[in-house]
């Protein structure tokens, strides 16, 4: 077999799989890349351990921190692009150690009786199920060889992978493979749509837990509830810069503006294949399918030595720079106002822009994706039809789906090293949902709005405002309820399997999806104000200060009229919903909890003695009536609101 001594020449990439790379834990070094096809850096070797500055903290995402704690792993996590033109690059690693005397050639550098390596697959596509499970039978087969430097197999996995994958596998449900929201419910329950919620609100999420796989399924599952996020949402949500040196930063910061901080007016009006004068490509547009479709991977690979800049005289408007330390959170949260105004064209005009584009566009079915920012409905065929959205730079169907929440400095970190710890405070995010196994980032509570606990399906939100804007309404409770009741009545169905239609992965999905969209209807209505009470006013209110909602809002989206414009479990009042409040508070309040803990104490000390007399257990019965008392107090008064 192929020796890694003798690699032959790498082919330009010709499909979505960038590189398969090898990292192992070296005694002395640590984490380091020791094989790469292709070379991660052009004219290195295969086993160059040089890493693209961009991708620093690859070995320490690949082979993840405690990994030695468990026999195998796998994790998903996201690379910053290393041009401006690419999009997030998607890595899946599978993680396995071996004993070192079960190998048949054991290099010197092996001092350990075990070693531990990843196999990583760094996709442009985010198939990050179907990557895994192809990913997982040949980590295995190259472990069996008990032999790393036979290299042979990762080649053909590369060759393979290349051959088999394209943008159509984003269409169907094989993006969602691994990814089980009928879990997610089970195990949520009601607080599924807390976390859904605080999404929305582009809050500091973190989600805790170990082993990674667990991690990562938990928070890709969560961001799947999202109509077209896992397929299309992505593509801008891994824009940060790796640490440097405080003067080396203040130097790019200064001398090496980013290109997608820009929008150029000129380009605003000229939406035609989302290229501006000289075919240049539209800054921030970083996803749009319809070149992607027609332009071949490799190409797209050569534009990678840095973006081209404008020769002109086009006016261009600054966003926030993501670059200042003096720019404040408020910032990100606010587009630029004349940005907006270039949607806020009078109807007449923007049709007669899209007409006097369509008339210049080559006659080769492109004239779909010179639509106007009016979003127009679609006929239906068969899938839903996408436009680049000029604003949000993500592929967008007739609702406005993906939301723009994972743009502008809000990052999805599916996993972070310890070496990324600094983004959490970096002032250039603006948010992340991001999930770590180290408890160092549990920890620190302060740089983060809410932890969510996995293993205990906890979610500690740390500021009471922010609980109260999330404290569910009497419609999403109900709407909570019947998602619980259809997973768990299922439970045991053996032919359900998570695959069928009502209570399965799909009828979930299909859930929340309609929750959005009566959501996104109903603000659109005049004299909403009851509808919208449903959704939680104090939430729409703050949901309505996000970037996502105003790059929403600055469209037009028709499609929406037909959407019934109310929550979909509206209703008045009923004795079924003080029993679902009082099951909530029960389960989340700490007076709640308290009970709960003093009812199991009661148990404990009636079984233990056969009777409940003496000291302890009489303390226990006044501790609960006190508890009890004070919290239906609270109860009430509360209820009483609601009803009002």
């Amino acid at each position: 077999m192929e020796k890694r001594s003798a690699p032959p020449a790498a082919p330009p990439p010709r499909g979505p799989v960038l590189h398969i790379v090898v990292v192992g834990f070296h005694h002395k070094k640590g984490c380091q890349v020791e094989f790469s096809y292709p070379p991660l850096k052009p004219g290195e070797g295969h086993d160059s351990h040089s890493l693209p500055e961009e991708w620093k903290y690859l070995p320490f995402l690949a082979l993840p921190d405690g990994a030695h704690n468990y026999q195998e792993d796998t994790v998903f996590f996201h690379l910053p692009p290393r041009c401006e033109d690419r999009t997030t690059v998607y890595g899946v690693s599978c993680y396995r150690q071996i004993e070192a005397k079960a190998l048949k050639v054991r290099q010197a550098d092996i001092t350990r009786e075990t070693v531990q390596k990843s196999v990583c697959v760094l996709s442009q596509l985010p198939l990050y199920g179907l990557l895994q499970a192809k990913l997982q039978l040949i980590t295995h087969a190259y472990f069996e060889e008990k032999d790393f430097s036979q290299i042979s197999i990762l080649k053909e996995l590369y060759d393979h992978m290349n051959s088999s994958l394209g943008s159509t596998l984003l269409e169907g449900s094989q993006v969602y493979l691994g990814l089980s929201p009928r879990d997610l419910v089970l195990h949520f329950r009601h607080k599924v749509l807390i976390l859904f919620k605080l999404i929305l609100l582009e809050k500091k999420v973190l989600f805790y837990i170990s082993p990674v796989n667990r991690l990562v399924g938990a928070l890709m599952t969560v961001l799947s509830l999202f109509p077209g996020m896992i397929e299309h949402g992505l593509s801008d949500c891994s824009q940060y810069r790796p640490r440097k040196s405080v003067s080396e930063d203040a130097g790019l910061q200064e001398n090496t503006p980013r290109l997608d901080d820009y929008v150029s007016a000129a380009d605003t009006s000229n939406t035609n294949l989302g290229m501006g004068k000289g075919g240049r490509k539209v800054p921030g547009n970083h996803s749009l399918e319809g070149q992607k479709a027609n332009v071949p991977f490799s190409q797209l690979e050569k534009t990678c030595n840095g973006a081209q800049s404008s020769k002109g005289t086009v006016q261009r408007l600054k966003v926030p720079s993501r670059a200042s330390p003096a720019s404040s959170e408020s910032d990100w949260e606010t587009l630029d106002p004349s940005i907006l105004e270039e949607s806020n064209l009078k109807e007449g005009e923007r049709e007669n822009t899209a007409s006097e584009q369509a008339e210049k566009l080559p006659s080769e079915g492109t004239s779909s994706e010179s639509l106007p920012i009016t979003v127009q409905p679609q006929a239906n065929t068969g899938h839903a039809m996408l436009v680049p959205g000029l604003i949000s730079g993500l592929e967008e169907d007739q609702y406005g789906m993906p939301l723009a929440i994972f743009t502008k400095g809000y990052l999805c970190l599916p996993y972070m090293a310890l070496q990324q710890h600094h983004l959490l405070s970096d002032v250039t995010v603006r948010g992340f949902v991001a999930g770590a196994t180290n408890i160092l980032f549990r920890q620190q509570k302060h740089l983060s709005d809410a932890i969510v606990e996995i293993e205990d399906a906890h979610v500690q939100i740390h500021d009471p405002e922010l609980r109260k804007i999330l404290n569910p309404t009497t419609a999403d409770l109900r709407f909570a309820d019947y998602l619980v009741k259809h997973v768990t009545e299922n439970r045991d169905d053996v032919f359900l399997d998570g695959t069928g239609w009502e209570g399965g992965d799909e009828w979930i999905r299909a859930q929340f999806s309609a929750y959005l969209h009566a959501l996104l209807a109903a603000v659109l209505q005049p004299d909403n104000e009851k509808t919208l009470s449903d959704f939680g006013t104090a939430f729409v209110a703050a949901w309505k200060n996000t970037h996502n909602y105003r790059v929403w809002n600055s469209n037009k989206h028709p499609a929406l009229a037909e959407v019934n414009s109310s929550h979909p479990f509206q209703g008045q009042y009923s004795v079924s919903d003080v029993k679902l409040r009082l099951s909530h508070s029960v389960q989340n309040s700490e007076r709640g909890k308290k009970i709960g803990n003093v009812m199991v104490s009661t148990s404990r000390n009636v079984v233990q003695t056969g009777k409940a007399v003496g000291q302890s257990v009489g303390g226990a019965f006044t501790s609960a009536k006190s508890a009890m008392s004070s919290w239906f107090s609270t109860f009430t008064q509360s209820t009483q609101s609601l009803g009002d």
